[in-house]
């Protein structure tokens, strides 16, 4: 009999290797399910308690509400749920840990499992995101887990309460590497956000706050619009026709939009045998449509549909510079968009962009290397994170049985 049916792990640490199998349960058998409360009346700008809801979850606590009162409070050692969700959202099932007590509420549509007879951090990996909780979403209709739906959930759990907890331990452990990590990413793309606005005037301004030494002497920036024939060229998306659409690699990559772009790069998911508009590699890539403004690079010879525009320096004018000026300008159209209906750009609106340039072609690279260091420091702490997340994930394979 085989690992998988004898309902062990893969990896086992060694002082467990001897005990039993794992046993079924389910969750009625080893906690208890309380469901949240509306907190509507009682949201307040700093309040007593932070209302954990699905945004919340779903944004790992970044995006917070405040109540005065708690309606439903959560305990250290509390594991919050997520209930409903958009069809093939990633909130669903997600689940929150609770660190501390008179800290947070629950609001409605998230339930609160407590513990009683597993130890709490293992349950909370055990039941985060579970794929049995996943299976409710058909990706047609909004999800709502019921109390029955939760209560019933199936999977196995060693008898020892400490193989539980050195699990639990294993994995904190890793996830406390992955925080800490994280925090240097965000150290680190705050560091180019501040560089960004030394780097580049002002509104207003001709010239930036912070100068390299070299150049000081170079006198003012020059005022042109982006599309002026010795700054850029601007093409912009046409969408062919879904029927030219495959997933086969025929033809060209397609880019629509928002949704094909991840980290600055582009990433196509679909290809078109009908060619309208075309970027090439190393092109800039804008979003035209909402969410407006959003820059990366193309990584591909590509068909670009109506959600995006190219933009190609000419040979005047440094790529890279422009790119980062692009960056810099993303808060502007940020900025529109909050001010009301605001759902796409026309050609002329990215065209008579005002953009401040150096004189010197020098002082353009000198601020574009600059800035590309820091993108790919920012990059490789992006990709050793990746690498952690990875590896939690095969950890987690190896540590808890297969469950068919």
């Amino acid at each position: 009999m085989n690992k998988e049916e004898q309902k062990i792990p893969a990896l086992r640490f060694p002082e467990f290797e001897k005990e039993r199998e794992w046993i079924e349960t389910t969750l009625e058998e080893v906690a208890d399910y309380e469901n949240g409360k509306a907190h509507e009346q009682e949201i307040s700008e700093s309040g007593n308690y932070k209302v954990v809801n699905s945004k919340f979850i779903s944004t790992d606590g970044e995006v917070v509400k405040y109540s005065d009162s708690a309606n439903l409070k959560a305990g250290i050692g509390d594991i919050l749920m997520v209930l409903s969700d958009v069809p093939n959202g990633r909130a669903i099932a997600k689940c929150f840990y609770v660190d501390s007590n008179d800290t947070y509420t629950v609001n409605q549509r998230i339930c609160k499992i407590t513990p009683t007879d597993i130890d709490n951090k293992f349950l909370f990996y055990v039941q985060n995101r579970n794929p049995y909780f996943l299976a409710f979403d058909d990706g047609n209709k909004q999800t709502n887990l019921k109390k029955d739906d939760v209560l019933t959930f199936p999977f196995l759990k060693p008898i020892d309460f400490n193989e539980q907890q050195k699990i639990a331990n294993c994995l904190s452990s890793l996830d406390e590497v992955i925080s800490a990590e994280t925090e240097k990413l965000d150290l680190l793309k705050d560091h180019k956000k501040g560089l960004l606005q030394q780097l580049f005037p002002a509104e207003g301004e001709i010239v930036p706050k912070f100068r390299f030494p070299e150049f000081e002497g170079d006198g003012d920036w020059e005022e042109k619009e982006l599309g002026d024939q010795d700054v850029a060229i601007i093409i912009m998306g046409s969408s062919p026709k879904s029927t030219f659409y495959n997933e086969n690699n025929i033809g060209l990559p397609l880019l629509q939009g928002n949704a094909d772009i991840q980290n600055r790069k582009s990433v196509p998911r679909i290809y078109t045998s009908q060619t309208t508009k075309q970027c090439k590699v190393g092109d800039i890539l804008l979003s035209v449509r909402a969410p407006v403004g959003t820059v990366a690079k193309s990584f591909h010879k590509a068909c670009i549909g109506r959600g995006i525009s190219a933009i190609r320096a000419t040979q005047k004018t440094n790529q890279e510079f422009i790119y980062q000026w692009l960056i810099s300008y993303e808060p502007f159209w940020k900025n529109i968009s909050q001010g009301g209906t605001f759902e796409s750009v026309n050609s002329d609106d990215i065209k008579y962009l005002s953009i401040n340039l150096p004189i010197n072609p020098k002082e353009q690279q000198k601020i574009a290397d600059c800035l590309s260091s820091v993108d790919d420091l920012i990059a490789a702490q992006s990709d050793k994170i990746e690498s952690l997340q990875e590896h939690k994930k095969g950890l987690m394979q190896g540590l808890f049985p297969k469950v068919n």
